[in-house]
């Protein structure tokens, strides 16, 4: 299978916005209180307007079918990973893997990743853990990580 990890266009936002919602709902699995997400993840005009602002990104397969996305900030040498979503019915695919592989390789000038996710999140702390993230600090809601080259 041929997938693509990709800038994505503002014509994108919804199927984006779709599979956003889809993923971060489904953290209730996970140890979140209720359907909640980061700010935006449900809204089509931030989408598009992180589009516009070339942050958004699509993980497609050979038909062009999106299977997740990316919001990635670059500030000098460090890319901030804003979020990354997978639609839920292609979790534990490797997918997620993937999409940060690709996220490392398309920024071979940045020195530094960061990121961060919420205490309660099972999955993904274990997650970004696993790819060799570690955790530069924590508050009452987030654990903070960083990668460096």
């Amino acid at each position: 299978m041929n997938i693509q990890f990709m800038k994505a266009g503002a014509s994108d936002a919804p199927v984006l916005t779709g599979i956003s919602k889809q993923a971060f709902d489904s953290d209730v699995e996970v140890g979140a209180a209720s359907s909640c997400g980061p700010p935006g993840y449900r809204s089509v005009p931030f989408h598009v307007r992180m589009a516009r602002m070339n942050h958004l990104f699509k993980l497609a397969d050979e038909h062009g079918v999106i299977l997740g996305g990316a919001i990635l900030f670059r500030q000098g040498n460090t890319l901030n990973v804003g979020r990354i979503f997978i639609d839920p019915q292609h979790f534990r695919k490797g997918y997620g893997i993937l999409m940060m592989r690709e996220i490392e390789a398309m920024f071979p000038d940045v020195k530094a990743f960061a990121l961060d996710t919420p205490v309660w999140n099972t999955r993904t702390n274990a997650f970004y853990t696993r790819l060799g993230y570690s955790e530069v600090k924590r508050d009452t809601d987030f654990v903070y990580y960083s990668k460096n080259r």
